[in-house]
């Protein structure tokens, strides 16, 4: 979503590089560019000058005039202002000191309300709660059928007592589902309400019933990300007709411009909790403004990504496959393992978003984009294709084996060929990284080791000057170094007039070789 927004922040970074200093017509031509970029992104008026005010005024201070690098102290500066209008720290939910926990839901219609529901009771569950779904939106079609499909997805319990589909009290199935959560035993009640297409009194009416009725610890506002500067107005309108505690940004994946999004925070004042990036039901997390400004930086989202895997692999499984890949030439590592490890990978979620969340990635979207997430399913066919003995001893498959796997498989033999070329290669280099010896090829890392070939090159390199093979030759190289040297300790300067008046006369071996 926020492509063309990170792309023109990075043209207006490149022209600072290089600059020692800056001055004020490029902190002025900086600010523009950058102003321009938000603009173009749908950020609000208001939270565009109050951020060009900010970052100029501090670009001017000594900060930035007395930094080394002024280029990355700029981007330093635009960074901790996104930050800022992101809405600073992370905020966290507020739980009831006695349960249930009471959240509502809030928002127009089409944002993503009940679908998020099932992602938030998901979330909660992993943060070991027991959630309770409760069906409010009695007005739209199949809201409630939808509901409980979510739910059932999700792994969460549903409260649905009314049929929906305009029968029904919500504000009376809002004040049941509290007595129903306290006797069943859920800690959590996320309740799902009702939207509009606009904001009218009835909607607001009905939200702010429901919310004197459950008396919720949390509202969360609903936002599609993709509506543009709409979102701001509708998120004031909801702010002094019904209040809320934080954002929830929804369809972040899309491809159009969110720069309303950014602005929500710094308008109404309240902060982005969480953010919904896909349609899978694992697709959403809690919304950190740093990482969120680091990405729009092409900075990368490493934490995120840490905390992904940390979810996805267990630490003794990653102790138990580096021991292997630490072992000789990394023989223990098998195709087996491969494909475990493979299938960890996929449970963290696509491989381009994987990539995206790397610093400097930016500059290949394209590629990462292009990516096509079925050659992991093809590879894994293809070693599901193999017997266990193929697997545990790679070296063994040949010509007539390859024909039986890639049939197996339903691949070409050359795609079995080039997927064993490339695990060697690839378990050689893990290996020898496990072992510390840094990446084969490559010039030496720091606390990685280095290339053993780099390094003999280096130490040739600085042997120094190689003496001539011609005995007559040579002798007149080290007479003239040697006449060098002692004019220069006599304060001489060689090729020029002798302190003392006498010209520098070239030895007689040297003269006779140059002829």
């Amino acid at each position: 979503m926020f492509d063309t927004l990170s792309d023109r922040l990075a043209a207006t970074f490149k022209n600072l590089r290089g600059k020692g200093r800056l001055s004020e017509a490029d902190i002025d031509a900086t600010a523009r560019e950058i102003r321009i970029a938000l603009l173009e992104a749908d950020v609000a008026l208001p939270v565009v000058r109050s951020f060009i005010a900010n970052v100029k005024e501090r670009a001017r201070g000594a900060e930035v005039s007395q930094a080394l690098n002024p280029a990355q102290q700029v981007v330093k500066i635009v960074n901790e202002e996104l930050v800022s209008i992101l809405g600073g720290e992370t905020r966290r939910l507020r739980f009831a000191k006695n349960p249930p926990t009471v959240i509502m839901l809030a928002g127009l219609q089409g944002a993503g309300k009940t679908t998020l529901a099932g992602k938030l009771g998901r979330w909660l569950k992993g943060q070991g709660h027991s959630p309770l779904l409760v069906a409010c939106d009695l007005q739209r079609p199949n809201a409630v059928n939808q509901l409980s499909v979510v739910a059932d997805r999700a792994g969460v319990a549903v409260y649905a007592p009314e049929p929906g589909n305009g029968v029904g009290d919500p504000v009376q199935v809002a004040k049941d589902s509290i007595e129903h959560a306290s006797s069943k035993q859920y800690d959590v009640v996320i309740v799902d309400t009702a939207g509009r297409l606009g904001i009218d009194q009835e909607l607001m009416q009905q939200a702010a019933d429901i919310r004197d009725a459950v008396s919720p610890d949390e509202i969360l506002f609903v936002v599609d990300a993709m509506i543009g500067q709409d979102a701001v107005n509708t998120a004031e309108a909801f702010r002094d007709g019904v209040g809320f505690d934080g954002v929830v940004l929804s369809k972040l994946d899309g491809d159009a411009r969110g720069g309303a999004a950014l602005s929500i925070a710094h308008v109404t004042g309240k902060q982005i909790m969480f953010a919904s990036n896909g349609e899978k039901l694992d697709d959403f997390d809690a919304f950190h403004p740093d990482r969120m400004a680091s990405r729009i930086l092409d900075m990368g989202d490493l934490l995120t990504l840490i905390e992904q895997a940390e979810k996805t692999f267990s630490q003794e499984e990653a102790a138990k496959m580096a021991s292997k890949l630490a072992s000789k030439k990394g023989q223990d590592f098998t195709l087996d393992d491969f494909l475990a490890q493979m299938e960890q990978v996929r449970k963290m979620g696509s491989i381009s978003k994987l990539l995206g969340m790397l610093p400097g990635m930016g500059q290949i979207k394209d590629q990462i984009n292009n990516i096509d997430e079925r050659d992991v399913d093809r590879t894994a066919a293809i070693i599901k294709s193999m017997t266990p003995k193929e697997r545990a001893e790679p070296t063994i498959i040949n010509g007539s084996r390859r024909a039986r796997i890639a049939k197996g498989a339903g691949v070409e033999v050359s795609a079995v060929k080039n997927l064993v070329e490339r695990f060697f290669d690839a378990r050689k280099m893990m290996s020898k990284m496990a072992q510390g010896g840094g990446m084969p090829g490559m010039p030496g890392i720091p606390g990685m080791g280095g290339g053993p070939g780099r390094q003999k090159k280096q130490v040739k390199q600085a042997k120094g000057k190689r003496k001539s093979g011609n005995p007559m030759k040579r002798k007149a190289e080290e007479q003239a170094a040697a006449a060098r040297r002692a004019q220069a300790a006599q304060g001489g300067v060689p090729g020029l007039p002798a302190p003392g008046g006498k010209d520098f006369e070239l030895p007689d071996e040297f003269k006779k070789f140059m002829g």
